[in-house]
């Protein structure tokens, strides 16, 4: 069994030098910097136990790996790159091994599944950071993280009882789960607070608008007959098994879309999170407002090159109320 991490930034990386770390083979696909580093030099994982450096064999695209019939493919790109790397290993020759998305939102799954028909959703609880080309931090104490594994759209199976033992064996905590997408759907609602975070700034107050989105969310989901499971620091398994802890010598970084614009990419993953609870409200005959206009919002700030904390509470809700008179928002700076 080969583990083939397919985006090796903040949290493929934390899983790749963990997993090569404990002995299981790792096979990584990465691209600009970090393929670059990886290519000169191991790759280096902080943690708030010490640090991890390992070498990972890496490619830069599907097609140049020789793919073995019981390789699990895990899939650590956002999601709005989903597309092209279900497309690329198609082309690769990938068929039957088991693909598993570890992405947030839930609309990964079902992409996958028109290509693949072996597809494993899995939970990401994980505070990994990428800090640069060739090193990762990660602030989960004492487990580096916790994942949640199943198969698509439910049950579970020889590969997901092996990664889920591969993570245990690596420092982190893997769990069987016969309804992954319910653990999915639950850590949704946490990433919906990614684009207020990334908006408004780590720390920032944030009135209402927690509430809200959740509350809209919330309500979608029983409309469309979705459960979700409690996956918050508070869970009872999640305080046992993984906080933040700290890394001497580094700040504790926002999450996964704050990162993405410090780092100028021009994209986020807002609309596979708030915009995927605004589709699901529109495929039910319902509107979803703050998160629609949440995922509009973030997309704006992603490509006007801002960074997280552009806009103060006032100027959010100014934009929200215009945003409801149907008047056309303006660029943030």
């Amino acid at each position: 069994m080969r583990v083939v991490l397919y985006g090796l930034g903040a949290v493929g990386g934390t899983i790749a030098a963990a997993l090569a770390n404990a002995g299981v083979e790792v096979a990584g696909i990465a691209r600009g910097a970090m393929l670059e580093a990886l290519h000169d030099r191991p790759l280096r994982l902080r943690h708030p136990g010490g640090e991890i450096v390992v070498t990972v064999p890496c490619f830069g695209t599907p097609a140049e790996v020789d793919f073995r019939p019981d390789d699990l493919i895990c899939l650590t790109m956002k999601s709005q790159d989903t597309e092209a790397a279900l497309l690329e290993l198609r082309a690769a020759g990938v068929r039957n091994q088991a693909i598993f998305c570890l992405q947030n939102g839930i609309a990964n799954e079902p992409r996958a599944l028109r290509f693949f028909p072996n597809v494993h959703g899995v939970t990401v609880m994980t505070p990994a950071g990428y800090a640069e080309p060739g090193e990762v931090l990660c602030h989960g104490t004492p487990k580096l993280g916790m994942f949640d594994i199943g198969r698509f759209p439910s049950g579970s199976d020889d590969a997901d009882r092996a990664l889920a033992d591969a993570f245990d064996r690596a420092g982190m905590a893997g769990f069987v789960h016969e309804d992954v997408m319910s653990s999915k759907r639950g850590k949704l609602l946490l990433n919906l607070g990614n684009a207020l975070e990334a908006s408004l700034g780590r720390g920032t107050e944030r009135g209402d608008w927690p509430a809200r989105v959740r509350t809209e969310a919330e309500a979608v989901f029983r409309a469309a007959g979705l459960a979700w499971d409690d996956v918050g620091m508070d869970a009872p398994r999640r305080k046992e098994l993984m906080q933040m802890g700290d890394i001497p010598g580094e700040a504790r970084f926002g999450g996964s879309t704050s990162q993405s614009l410090l780092r100028g990419t021009g994209r986020v993953e807002t609309d596979y999170l708030n915009g995927e609870i605004a589709w699901l409200a529109r495929m039910h005959g319902m509107e979803a407002p703050a998160n629609a206009f949440l995922a509009d919002l973030m997309d704006r700030i992603a490509a006007s090159g801002a960074g997280p904390g552009s806009l103060s509470l006032a100027d959010l809700d100014a934009r929200f109320a215009a945003w409801e008179r149907g008047e056309a928002p303006a660029t943030p700076s």
